[in-house]
């Protein structure tokens, strides 16, 4: 499982064959208690237990049932996710993740000596879970403070622990995962975009299941061409939707670099039948986002010492990153000026990642490895961060290939 804060994946496997047998995805029930896991945090710690035993927990348990096997039969899971969500999903305290320094309650303990690692195990009956009472549940070990076994998952995805080439690692949500590196040394950040981008704070905004618009293209004549996941009729957009929308908006002029729509618009309707609008505030939870996720990336290679394009790979990771349009967030300034040919879309690493711990023990080893490799680097100490973030939150292309304007 990929637990997000915006949306849950699961698979499941043959343990004997490695086959996928089946998979699915939903939207995270816990949003009510906030949209961001600083909100998550906050909710838990005034209604301890509420965020998993009153809805994730139901919603896992039908999605299991779900499946075509008997649920009993199912003896080994891996959990994936950020520090606070992992964390919730095994009933830890999270109330440390929301502190300054922010860290698990599992990497507290560890620096105390009282665990080895941050990883956790579980049995299927203490996760509330339909599947064998004795089920072992894996929770994989976060890196520090946001970082978490989602990132961790990733690393393993990409083979970092065997990789020469220097190479790039952004994950889009609503905590983007940044690592830069290779196997000799390895960088990781978690920038609080936010999660405008995964459709959270958009008036029209959702996640990225059937029904989100997923790409956007403003033709000859004004009129705006949808691409729906799912084919069917567009029930509201999605992040790459939105990319390619403010990437569209800035190509015909119909908004500024400040994020101003032209004629002192305030809404944009994009497919009035089924009641599709884009508001300029919308535009403005976007810029934040989007600052945060360039700022972050500038102050991880600044620290690392390299510029945009000395990374030789680029991955772009996640279920927004599959969908990306790069030209477009190009365009917008999402992404800085990568080489072309260097920018690799993976698609969900986190499940990936998590799918070879399952199937692997002695990748289970190797990970709890590579995770005590990673320097942590915290965005906010860094002196420039802020004026990074300004900039970042300008509608234009950006105008740099230095990672660090000194």
């Amino acid at each position: 499982m990929d637990l997000g804060t915006t949306t849950v994946v699961l698979r499941l496997l043959n343990l004997e064959s490695g086959e996928l047998v089946a998979d699915t995805s939903f939207e995270n029930p816990q949003r009510f208690g906030g949209s961001d896991v600083m909100s998550r945090i906050q909710y838990d710690t005034d209604h301890p237990g509420k965020l998993l035993r009153r809805t994730l927990a139901g919603y896992l348990t039908h999605a299991i049932e779900d499946f075509p096997v008997d649920p009993k039969t199912i003896y080994e899971m891996v959990v994936v996710g950020n520090s606070t969500m992992r964390d919730l999903f095994f009933r830890q305290s999270v109330y440390s993740i929301g502190q300054s320094p922010y860290r698990s309650i599992t990497e507290l303990e560890m620096a105390q000596g009282k665990r080895a690692t941050t990883s956790l195990t579980e049995t299927g009956r203490r996760c509330l879970l339909p599947i064998n009472p004795k089920a072992r549940v894996y929770g994989a070990p976060i890196i520090s403070g946001h970082v978490g076994a989602d990132a961790s998952a990733a690393m393993l995805a990409v083979d970092l622990a065997h990789e020469d080439r220097l190479i790039a690692l952004m994950d889009i949500g609503t905590n983007t995962e940044l690592i830069v590196g290779n196997r000799r040394r390895i960088l990781a950040a978690s920038c609080p975009a936010g999660p405008a981008f995964e459709g959270g704070a958009i008036a029209c905004g959702m996640p990225a299941l059937d029904g989100a618009i997923e790409d956007v293209r403003i033709g000859p004549a004004g009129e705006f061409q949808l691409t729906v996941i799912g084919g069917g009729a567009p029930q509201g957009i999605c992040g790459s939707g939105l990319v390619a929308l403010l990437s569209e908006l800035m190509r015909t002029g119909r908004m500024n670099e400040r994020g101003h729509f032209e004629d002192d618009l305030h809404r944009i309707e994009i497919d009035p039948a089924h009641g599709i609008y884009f508001l300029e505030s919308d535009v403005n939870e976007l810029a934040q986002a989007k600052g945060a996720n360039i700022a972050g990336l500038r102050v991880v290679f600044a620290n690392y010492g390299i510029e945009f394009d000395g990374a030789q790979v680029f991955y772009l990771a996640g279920g927004f990153g599959r969908h990306l349009d790069a030209e477009a967030a190009a365009r917008i300034g999402l992404m800085p000026r990568i080489p072309e040919g260097r920018i690799v879309q993976i698609g969900n690493a986190a499940i990936e990642g998590a799918t070879i711990a399952l199937l692997s023990q002695s990748k289970r080893r190797e990970l709890e490895q590579l995770v005590r490799k990673v320097e942590h680097c915290r965005l906010e100490t860094h002196p420039h961060f802020f004026d990074f973030f300004v900039d970042g939150c300008q509608f234009r292309r950006a105008p740099y290939v230095r990672a660090c304007n000194q």
